[in-house]
Protein backbone atom coordinates (compact mmCIF):
# COMPACT_ATOMS: atom_id res chain seq x y z
CA UNK A 1 0.00 0.00 0.00
CA UNK A 2 1.13 3.61 -1.11
CA UNK A 3 2.54 5.57 1.94
CA UNK A 4 1.41 9.49 1.86
CA UNK A 5 3.41 11.28 -0.34
CA UNK A 6 6.48 13.52 0.85
CA UNK A 7 7.44 16.32 -1.39
CA UNK A 8 11.11 16.44 -1.06
CA UNK A 9 12.45 18.38 1.43
CA UNK A 10 13.22 22.07 0.42
CA UNK A 11 16.10 24.44 1.13
CA UNK A 12 16.48 26.14 4.63
CA UNK A 13 17.06 29.85 2.13
CA UNK A 14 13.98 30.93 0.66
CA UNK A 15 12.76 33.89 -0.77
CA UNK A 16 8.95 34.94 -0.39
CA UNK A 17 7.38 36.42 -3.37
CA UNK A 18 3.71 38.03 -3.16
CA UNK A 19 1.48 40.15 -5.96
CA UNK A 20 -0.03 43.22 -5.07
CA UNK A 21 -3.24 44.11 -7.43
CA UNK A 22 -4.09 47.31 -6.09
CA UNK A 23 -3.08 49.99 -4.32
CA UNK A 24 -3.05 50.02 -0.53
CA UNK A 25 -3.74 46.18 -0.27
CA UNK A 26 -2.16 43.52 2.77
CA UNK A 27 0.38 41.94 0.29
CA UNK A 28 3.04 43.07 3.10
CA UNK A 29 1.06 41.77 5.85
CA UNK A 30 0.22 38.85 4.42
CA UNK A 31 3.80 38.05 3.00
CA UNK A 32 4.70 39.25 6.73
CA UNK A 33 2.59 36.32 7.79
CA UNK A 34 3.97 33.93 5.14
CA UNK A 35 7.53 34.55 6.76
CA UNK A 36 6.02 33.72 9.83
CA UNK A 37 4.97 30.14 8.70
CA UNK A 38 7.86 29.51 6.41
CA UNK A 39 9.88 29.68 9.76
CA UNK A 40 7.44 27.30 11.67
CA UNK A 41 8.26 25.00 8.72
CA UNK A 42 12.04 24.93 9.15
CA UNK A 43 13.17 28.09 6.41
CA UNK A 44 15.00 30.68 7.09
CA UNK A 45 13.35 33.89 5.22
CA UNK A 46 16.65 35.73 3.31
CA UNK A 47 14.84 37.88 1.12
CA UNK A 48 11.39 38.98 -0.47
CA UNK A 49 9.68 40.63 -3.42
CA UNK A 50 6.19 42.55 -4.35
CA UNK A 51 5.41 42.97 -7.86
CA UNK A 52 2.68 45.48 -8.46
CA UNK A 53 0.14 43.63 -11.21
CA UNK A 54 -3.19 44.39 -13.07
CA UNK A 55 -3.73 40.55 -12.64
CA UNK A 56 -1.94 37.29 -11.11
CA UNK A 57 0.28 36.45 -14.53
CA UNK A 58 -1.31 32.91 -15.51
CA UNK A 59 1.08 31.00 -16.47
CA UNK A 60 4.30 32.12 -14.57
CA UNK A 61 2.27 33.99 -11.70
CA UNK A 62 4.91 37.08 -12.10
CA UNK A 63 5.87 38.97 -15.15
CA UNK A 64 8.70 37.97 -16.97
CA UNK A 65 11.48 40.22 -16.14
CA UNK A 66 10.25 39.87 -12.28
CA UNK A 67 11.51 36.30 -13.04
CA UNK A 68 15.09 37.24 -14.20
CA UNK A 69 14.94 39.73 -11.09
CA UNK A 70 14.01 36.56 -8.54
CA UNK A 71 16.91 34.47 -10.25
CA UNK A 72 19.10 37.17 -9.71
CA UNK A 73 18.49 37.84 -6.33
CA UNK A 74 18.34 34.26 -4.73
CA UNK A 75 21.74 33.69 -6.88
CA UNK A 76 22.95 36.91 -4.70
CA UNK A 77 21.38 35.58 -1.43
CA UNK A 78 22.25 32.12 -1.87
CA UNK A 79 18.91 31.10 -1.72
CA UNK A 80 17.79 28.31 -3.02
CA UNK A 81 14.09 27.88 -2.70
CA UNK A 82 10.82 30.78 -3.80
CA UNK A 83 8.22 30.29 -1.44
CA UNK A 84 4.96 32.22 -3.66
CA UNK A 85 2.20 33.97 -1.16
CA UNK A 86 -0.81 32.58 -3.43
CA UNK A 87 -1.98 29.06 -4.46
CA UNK A 88 -0.26 28.00 -7.49
CA UNK A 89 -1.84 26.41 -10.57
CA UNK A 90 -0.34 22.86 -12.09
CA UNK A 91 1.13 25.10 -15.13
CA UNK A 92 2.41 28.34 -12.42
CA UNK A 93 4.13 25.91 -10.64
CA UNK A 94 5.95 24.02 -13.60
CA UNK A 95 6.88 27.25 -15.32
CA UNK A 96 8.05 28.86 -12.56
CA UNK A 97 10.64 26.23 -11.67
CA UNK A 98 11.70 25.73 -15.08
CA UNK A 99 12.81 29.73 -15.59
CA UNK A 100 14.08 29.93 -11.98
CA UNK A 101 15.89 26.45 -11.70
CA UNK A 102 15.30 25.77 -7.93
CA UNK A 103 12.42 24.58 -5.86
CA UNK A 104 9.67 26.69 -5.98
CA UNK A 105 6.15 26.27 -3.09
CA UNK A 106 3.49 28.13 -2.16
CA UNK A 107 1.54 29.01 0.83
CA UNK A 108 -0.92 26.52 0.51
CA UNK A 109 2.05 23.59 0.48
CA UNK A 110 3.86 25.16 3.55
CA UNK A 111 0.77 25.04 5.71
CA UNK A 112 0.28 21.30 4.14
CA UNK A 113 3.63 20.51 5.32
CA UNK A 114 3.03 22.01 9.12
CA UNK A 115 0.11 20.63 9.17
CA UNK A 116 1.71 17.16 8.62
CA UNK A 117 4.44 17.76 11.35
CA UNK A 118 1.05 18.46 13.80
CA UNK A 119 -0.94 16.34 13.20
CA UNK A 120 -1.08 13.49 15.85
CA UNK A 121 -4.24 11.55 16.48
CA UNK A 122 -5.45 9.18 13.59
CA UNK A 123 -8.45 11.46 12.30
CA UNK A 124 -5.64 14.61 12.13
CA UNK A 125 -3.20 12.64 10.00
CA UNK A 126 -5.95 11.40 7.63
CA UNK A 127 -7.60 14.38 7.31
CA UNK A 128 -3.58 16.45 6.11
CA UNK A 129 -2.45 13.50 3.57
CA UNK A 130 -6.04 13.59 2.16
CA UNK A 131 -5.54 17.77 1.51
CA UNK A 132 -2.08 16.95 0.63
CA UNK A 133 -2.45 14.45 -2.30
CA UNK A 134 -5.95 16.63 -3.04
CA UNK A 135 -3.68 19.29 -3.65
CA UNK A 136 -0.97 17.19 -5.49
CA UNK A 137 -3.09 15.28 -7.84
CA UNK A 138 -3.43 17.86 -10.62
CA UNK A 139 0.39 19.34 -10.25
CA UNK A 140 2.25 15.79 -10.57
CA UNK A 141 3.52 16.74 -13.79
CA UNK A 142 4.97 19.81 -12.24
CA UNK A 143 6.23 18.13 -8.74
CA UNK A 144 8.12 15.84 -11.29
CA UNK A 145 11.47 16.77 -9.50
CA UNK A 146 10.05 16.86 -6.27
CA UNK A 147 8.81 12.82 -7.35
CA UNK A 148 12.37 11.36 -8.43
CA UNK A 149 13.92 12.51 -5.22
CA UNK A 150 13.75 10.96 -1.94
CA UNK A 151 12.12 12.86 0.59
CA UNK A 152 11.52 12.61 4.64
CA UNK A 153 14.68 13.78 5.56
CA UNK A 154 15.39 16.24 8.10
CA UNK A 155 15.76 19.56 7.63
CA UNK A 156 13.42 22.47 7.07
CA UNK A 157 10.26 22.37 5.55
CA UNK A 158 10.29 18.02 5.63
CA UNK A 159 7.23 16.18 6.78
CA UNK A 160 8.91 15.42 10.17
CA UNK A 161 7.63 11.66 11.09
CA UNK A 162 5.18 10.58 8.12
CA UNK A 163 7.40 8.11 6.95
CA UNK A 164 7.08 9.15 3.46
CA UNK A 165 9.51 7.28 1.26
CA UNK A 166 10.83 7.71 -2.13
CA UNK A 167 7.46 6.73 -5.11
CA UNK A 168 7.07 7.20 -8.42
CA UNK A 169 3.37 7.90 -7.69
CA UNK A 170 0.63 8.07 -10.74
CA UNK A 171 -2.45 9.94 -11.05
CA UNK A 172 -3.92 6.11 -10.84
CA UNK A 173 -2.18 5.38 -7.40
CA UNK A 174 -2.96 8.63 -6.30
CA UNK A 175 -6.58 8.05 -7.13
CA UNK A 176 -7.05 4.77 -5.00
CA UNK A 177 -5.05 5.93 -1.80
CA UNK A 178 -7.41 8.94 -1.64
CA UNK A 179 -10.44 6.64 -2.09
CA UNK A 180 -8.79 4.42 0.67
CA UNK A 181 -8.33 7.53 2.86
CA UNK A 182 -11.56 8.86 2.44
CA UNK A 183 -13.47 5.73 3.73
CA UNK A 184 -11.34 5.39 6.29
CA UNK A 185 -11.81 9.13 7.31
CA UNK A 186 -15.99 8.46 6.85
CA UNK A 187 -15.20 5.61 9.41
CA UNK A 188 -13.74 8.40 11.98
CA UNK A 189 -16.24 10.99 11.22
CA UNK A 190 -18.81 8.10 12.25
CA UNK A 191 -17.55 7.60 15.20
CA UNK A 192 -17.06 11.23 16.15
CA UNK A 193 -20.62 11.77 14.91
CA UNK A 194 -21.76 9.18 17.47
CA UNK A 195 -19.69 10.66 20.20
CA UNK A 196 -21.64 13.36 19.43
CA UNK A 197 -24.61 12.51 19.58
CA UNK A 198 -23.89 11.03 23.09
CA UNK A 199 -22.77 14.56 24.32
CA UNK A 200 -25.91 15.45 22.79
CA UNK A 201 -27.71 13.31 24.92
CA UNK A 202 -26.72 14.57 28.06
CA UNK A 203 -28.16 17.51 27.44
CA UNK A 204 -25.22 19.72 28.16
CA UNK A 205 -24.50 22.84 26.59
CA UNK A 206 -21.50 23.06 23.88
CA UNK A 207 -19.52 25.88 23.41
CA UNK A 208 -16.58 26.04 20.79
CA UNK A 209 -13.25 28.49 20.90
CA UNK A 210 -12.92 29.59 17.12
CA UNK A 211 -10.69 32.06 16.16
CA UNK A 212 -7.08 32.84 14.34
CA UNK A 213 -3.91 30.67 14.56
CA UNK A 214 -2.03 31.57 17.99
CA UNK A 215 -4.88 33.52 19.49
CA UNK A 216 -4.74 31.92 22.48
CA UNK A 217 -7.39 28.87 22.39
CA UNK A 218 -5.11 26.40 23.81
CA UNK A 219 -4.41 28.63 26.76
CA UNK A 220 -7.95 29.50 27.27
CA UNK A 221 -9.15 25.86 27.43
CA UNK A 222 -5.80 25.00 30.01
CA UNK A 223 -6.80 27.94 32.06
CA UNK A 224 -10.21 26.64 32.06
CA UNK A 225 -9.39 23.12 32.90
CA UNK A 226 -7.10 24.70 36.02
CA UNK A 227 -10.14 26.82 37.39
CA UNK A 228 -12.76 24.52 36.36
CA UNK A 229 -11.88 21.66 35.73
CA UNK A 230 -14.78 18.62 36.30
CA UNK A 231 -12.10 16.03 37.79
CA UNK A 232 -9.20 17.97 39.45
CA UNK A 233 -7.20 14.40 39.72
CA UNK A 234 -6.60 13.88 35.60
CA UNK A 235 -6.66 17.79 35.06
CA UNK A 236 -2.95 18.10 34.18
CA UNK A 237 -3.73 14.43 31.61
CA UNK A 238 -6.54 16.49 29.83
CA UNK A 239 -4.81 19.77 29.07
CA UNK A 240 -3.27 20.46 25.37
CA UNK A 241 -0.48 21.76 24.05
CA UNK A 242 0.22 25.52 24.34
CA UNK A 243 2.98 27.12 22.41
CA UNK A 244 3.42 30.89 21.10
CA UNK A 245 3.12 29.26 17.34
CA UNK A 246 1.48 28.67 14.73
CA UNK A 247 -1.15 25.89 14.44
CA UNK A 248 0.76 24.48 17.85
CA UNK A 249 -2.61 22.01 17.70
CA UNK A 250 -4.42 20.50 14.96
CA UNK A 251 -6.48 18.30 16.62
CA UNK A 252 -10.05 18.83 18.17
CA UNK A 253 -10.05 18.15 21.84
CA UNK A 254 -13.79 18.17 24.04
CA UNK A 255 -13.80 18.72 27.98
CA UNK A 256 -16.23 18.97 30.39
CA UNK A 257 -16.61 22.40 32.21
CA UNK A 258 -18.02 22.86 35.43
CA UNK A 259 -17.95 26.06 37.19
CA UNK A 260 -18.93 25.71 40.76
CA UNK A 261 -22.60 27.95 41.26
CA UNK A 262 -22.73 27.95 37.37
CA UNK A 263 -24.30 25.13 34.46
CA UNK A 264 -21.28 22.71 33.51
CA UNK A 265 -20.88 22.87 29.75
CA UNK A 266 -18.68 21.36 27.02
CA UNK A 267 -15.97 23.45 25.45
CA UNK A 268 -14.41 22.32 22.74
CA UNK A 269 -11.29 23.20 21.13
CA UNK A 270 -10.83 23.69 17.14
CA UNK A 271 -8.11 23.79 14.63
CA UNK A 272 -6.86 27.61 14.18
CA UNK A 273 -7.70 29.72 11.00
CA UNK A 274 -5.69 31.78 9.18
CA UNK A 275 -5.45 33.70 6.05
CA UNK A 276 -6.05 31.73 2.65
CA UNK A 277 -6.38 29.22 4.60
CA UNK A 278 -6.49 26.13 1.95
CA UNK A 279 -9.68 25.45 0.54
CA UNK A 280 -8.66 21.36 0.94
CA UNK A 281 -7.91 21.94 4.55
CA UNK A 282 -11.25 23.32 5.00
CA UNK A 283 -12.87 20.25 3.24
CA UNK A 284 -10.73 17.79 5.01
CA UNK A 285 -11.27 18.67 8.64
CA UNK A 286 -15.14 19.35 7.64
CA UNK A 287 -16.12 16.66 10.41
CA UNK A 288 -13.49 18.63 12.96
CA UNK A 289 -15.10 21.67 12.04
CA UNK A 290 -18.72 20.16 12.94
CA UNK A 291 -17.27 20.95 16.57
CA UNK A 292 -18.20 24.75 16.01
CA UNK A 293 -21.09 24.16 13.50
CA UNK A 294 -23.07 22.19 16.07
CA UNK A 295 -22.16 24.44 19.49
CA UNK A 296 -24.65 26.18 21.45
CA UNK A 297 -22.31 29.16 21.70
CA UNK A 298 -18.70 30.16 20.22
CA UNK A 299 -16.14 31.63 21.92
CA UNK A 300 -13.90 33.70 19.00
CA UNK A 301 -10.56 34.18 20.86
CA UNK A 302 -8.86 37.36 19.66
CA UNK A 303 -5.38 38.06 19.78
CA UNK A 304 -5.68 41.87 21.05
CA UNK A 305 -1.66 42.69 20.79
CA UNK A 306 -1.65 42.02 17.14
CA UNK A 307 -2.22 45.08 15.26
CA UNK A 308 -3.85 43.04 12.48
CA UNK A 309 -6.70 41.58 14.79
CA UNK A 310 -9.42 43.14 12.99
CA UNK A 311 -8.54 41.59 9.77
CA UNK A 312 -7.98 38.32 11.53
CA UNK A 313 -11.66 38.62 12.99
CA UNK A 314 -12.59 39.28 9.51
CA UNK A 315 -11.09 35.91 8.18
CA UNK A 316 -12.71 34.08 11.01
CA UNK A 317 -15.90 34.96 10.33
CA UNK A 318 -15.71 34.67 6.75
CA UNK A 319 -14.30 30.68 7.46
CA UNK A 320 -17.63 30.70 10.25
CA UNK A 321 -19.73 31.91 6.95
CA UNK A 322 -18.36 29.21 5.02
CA UNK A 323 -19.08 26.27 7.31
CA UNK A 324 -22.19 27.52 7.70
CA UNK A 325 -22.28 28.08 11.62
CA UNK A 326 -21.77 32.09 11.46
CA UNK A 327 -25.82 32.43 12.86
CA UNK A 328 -24.84 30.51 16.00
CA UNK A 329 -24.42 33.31 19.17
CA UNK A 330 -20.75 34.35 19.58
CA UNK A 331 -18.53 36.31 22.31
CA UNK A 332 -15.75 38.18 21.40
CA UNK A 333 -12.70 36.97 23.73
CA UNK A 334 -10.07 39.80 23.60
CA UNK A 335 -7.43 37.99 24.62
CA UNK A 336 -3.91 39.46 26.00
CA UNK A 337 -5.81 42.60 26.49
CA UNK A 338 -2.69 43.16 29.36
CA UNK A 339 -0.35 43.36 26.70
CA UNK A 340 -1.68 45.98 24.90
CA UNK A 341 -1.72 49.68 25.30
CA UNK A 342 -3.94 51.58 27.42
CA UNK A 343 -5.46 53.41 25.11
CA UNK A 344 -7.02 50.75 22.83
CA UNK A 345 -9.34 49.08 25.83
CA UNK A 346 -12.35 51.06 26.18
CA UNK A 347 -12.42 53.32 29.43
CA UNK A 348 -8.81 53.09 30.04
CA UNK A 349 -7.34 55.80 27.74
CA UNK A 350 -4.16 57.05 29.77
CA UNK A 351 -3.98 54.46 32.39
CA UNK A 352 -0.99 53.16 34.00
CA UNK A 353 0.19 49.08 32.34
CA UNK A 354 -0.51 48.20 35.94
CA UNK A 355 -3.90 49.91 36.10
CA UNK A 356 -5.17 48.40 32.58
CA UNK A 357 -3.73 45.07 34.62
CA UNK A 358 -5.88 45.63 37.28
CA UNK A 359 -9.17 46.81 35.38
CA UNK A 360 -9.54 43.72 33.55
CA UNK A 361 -11.17 42.83 32.18
CA UNK A 362 -14.25 44.72 30.68
CA UNK A 363 -17.02 42.99 29.62
CA UNK A 364 -19.76 44.05 27.42
CA UNK A 365 -22.66 42.31 26.04
CA UNK A 366 -20.54 40.43 23.28
CA UNK A 367 -17.35 40.61 24.36
CA UNK A 368 -14.62 40.66 27.47
CA UNK A 369 -11.05 41.67 27.35
CA UNK A 370 -9.00 39.22 29.17
CA UNK A 371 -5.49 37.54 29.59
CA UNK A 372 -5.78 33.53 29.67
CA UNK A 373 -2.71 33.34 30.42
CA UNK A 374 -2.37 35.67 33.42
CA UNK A 375 -6.26 34.05 34.75
CA UNK A 376 -7.56 37.49 34.29
CA UNK A 377 -10.65 37.82 33.68
CA UNK A 378 -11.65 33.77 33.65
CA UNK A 379 -14.66 34.36 36.03
CA UNK A 380 -16.29 37.10 34.79
CA UNK A 381 -15.85 35.11 31.05
CA UNK A 382 -17.54 32.05 32.87
CA UNK A 383 -20.44 34.42 34.15
CA UNK A 384 -20.65 35.62 30.59
CA UNK A 385 -21.03 32.65 29.02
CA UNK A 386 -23.62 31.62 31.34
CA UNK A 387 -25.68 34.34 30.59
CA UNK A 388 -25.35 33.32 26.62
CA UNK A 389 -26.56 29.79 27.42
CA UNK A 390 -29.56 31.10 29.30
CA UNK A 391 -31.23 32.38 26.38
CA UNK A 392 -29.82 28.85 24.08
CA UNK A 393 -33.52 27.87 24.37
CA UNK A 394 -36.00 28.90 21.90
CA UNK A 395 -39.95 28.32 20.76
CA UNK A 396 -40.14 27.10 17.42
CA UNK A 397 -42.69 25.48 14.54
CA UNK A 398 -41.77 22.33 12.22
CA UNK A 399 -43.43 20.44 9.91
CA UNK A 400 -41.62 17.06 10.09
CA UNK A 401 -41.87 15.04 6.67
CA UNK A 402 -42.94 11.25 8.15
CA UNK A 403 -40.09 9.80 6.14
CA UNK A 404 -38.22 11.68 9.28
CA UNK A 405 -39.85 10.15 12.22
CA UNK A 406 -36.46 9.64 13.91
CA UNK A 407 -36.37 13.66 14.23
CA UNK A 408 -39.90 13.40 15.83
CA UNK A 409 -38.93 11.15 17.94
CA UNK A 410 -35.62 12.68 19.13
CA UNK A 411 -37.75 16.21 19.58
CA UNK A 412 -40.16 14.27 21.88
CA UNK A 413 -36.98 12.67 23.97
CA UNK A 414 -35.24 16.24 24.06
CA UNK A 415 -37.24 19.13 24.13
CA UNK A 416 -40.55 20.17 25.37
CA UNK A 417 -43.08 19.79 22.80
CA UNK A 418 -46.28 21.81 23.55
CA UNK A 419 -48.92 20.56 20.84
CA UNK A 420 -48.29 17.70 17.89
CA UNK A 421 -50.65 17.67 14.98
CA UNK A 422 -50.40 15.06 12.10
CA UNK A 423 -51.01 16.34 8.63
CA UNK A 424 -51.37 15.26 5.54
CA UNK A 425 -47.33 16.14 4.68
CA UNK A 426 -46.02 15.47 8.04
CA UNK A 427 -45.95 15.88 11.89
CA UNK A 428 -46.78 19.81 12.73
CA UNK A 429 -44.72 20.38 16.28
CA UNK A 430 -44.39 23.16 18.77
CA UNK A 431 -41.53 22.78 20.51
CA UNK A 432 -38.82 24.74 22.99
CA UNK A 433 -36.05 23.16 21.85
CA UNK A 434 -31.79 23.84 22.37
CA UNK A 435 -30.64 26.45 19.99
CA UNK A 436 -28.14 23.71 18.31
CA UNK A 437 -31.22 21.48 17.73
CA UNK A 438 -32.84 24.46 16.18
CA UNK A 439 -30.02 24.78 14.02
CA UNK A 440 -29.59 21.79 12.93
CA UNK A 441 -33.48 21.18 11.96
CA UNK A 442 -34.38 24.72 10.94
CA UNK A 443 -35.09 23.18 7.56
CA UNK A 444 -38.43 22.31 8.98
CA UNK A 445 -39.27 25.39 10.05
CA UNK A 446 -42.44 26.94 9.22
CA UNK A 447 -44.34 29.66 10.59
CA UNK A 448 -46.72 29.39 13.47
CA UNK A 449 -50.75 29.47 13.29
CA UNK A 450 -50.86 30.30 16.88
Amino acid sequence: MPEPLKIEEVTERVILVGVSLQENDDTEDSLAELGELAETAGALVVGSAIQNRESVHPGTYVGKGKLQELRQLAAELDATGIICDDELSPAQLRNMEDALECKVMDRTLVILDIFAGRARSREAKLQVEVARLQYMLPRLVGLHAALSRQGGGTGSLSNKGAGEKKLELDRRVLERRLTQLRRELKEVGEERQTQRKRRAGSGMPRVALVGYTNAGKSTLLNAMLDLYGSDETDVEEKKVMEKDMLFATLDTTVRKIAPDNHHAFLLSDTVGFIHKLPHNLVEAFHSTLEEAKEASLLLQIVDYSDPHYKEQIAVTNQTLRELGADGIPMIYVYNKADLVSPDKIPGMAGAAPEQVTAALPQVTENSIYLSAKERIGMEELIGLIEKKLAGGYLECTLLIPYTDGRVVSYLNENGVVSRTEYLEEGVKMWVNCRMEDYYFYQKYHVESDG
